[in-house]
């Protein structure tokens, strides 16, 4: 029996060190280079969990025997059983998240593959809010902000990739203030979310700015 290990962040990560070895195989001819990339790749997976048994840790480092194109898709998609998904979530659950929003317009759960998903997000075009589902220790967060599309490319807080961006307002209430009191906390997010979703290799950012609007 798989057992799932691997989040979608941790899979992205590893995607991007078979192309950037990949890439090395093709360009490079110096042997010595070519095993310290080898090794180098092996490492960096590891490094991306916490904790690994030895056979998941073997099971991950044969990123560093491989040759050709196809021996790295085969390698990847031998992975895809190990994939853990989303943290199950209903409809309820996330009309609880946000209890002020009582239309509150919600994507077809079903439709949604949950292995490719570090966070799941949605834009209500009516009222041009962006809308954010987070697990974070056991619990789902929930945020909710103003969606501005800046026209441009730039690089997205959560993938650190260069996208189409939108500015993300989100209003936060003031530590030691009145009820009354709002700051607003904003940042630059890729516009269409299920890229973003293919691409994040780290949590860190998206983390960070979600806890920052929890004061």
């Amino acid at each position: 029996m798989n057992t799932p290990f691997i989040r979608n962040h941790q899979y992205n990560f590893i995607k991007k060190q078979t192309d950037f070895l990949l890439k090395t195989l093709r360009t490079v001819a110096d042997r010595r280079v070519l095993e310290t990339v080898r090794y180098r790749s092996a490492l960096n997976v590891v490094e991306a969990f916490l904790t690994l048994p030895d056979y998941q840790q073997q099971m991950l480092q044969q990123i560093s025997t491989f040759e050709t194109q196809h021996d790295f898709q085969k390698y990847l998609s031998g992975l895809e059983p190990y994939l853990e998904p989303f943290p199950q979530i209903t409809l309820k659950q996330i009309q609880k998240l946000f209890p002020k929003n009582k239309k509150l317009k919600v994507p077809n759960l079903e439709a949604i593959d949950f292995r490719y998903m570090t966070y799941l997000s949605w834009i209500d075009i009516a009222t041009n809010k962006l809308f954010i589902v987070y697990p974070f220790e056991g619990q789902f967060i929930g945020i909710e902000g103003r969606i501005t599309p800046m026209n441009k490319k730039g690089y997205c807080l959560f993938c650190n990739r260069q996208q189409q961006l939108a500015f993300f307002t989100v209003k936060t209430k003031l530590a030691k203030s009145s009820p009354d009191d709002y700051s607003s906390i904003g940042q630059y997010v890729c516009l269409e979310s299920e890229g973003c979703n293919h691409s994040i290799t780290d949590t860190a950012s998206l983390e960070r700015f979600i806890l920052s609007t929890r004061v």
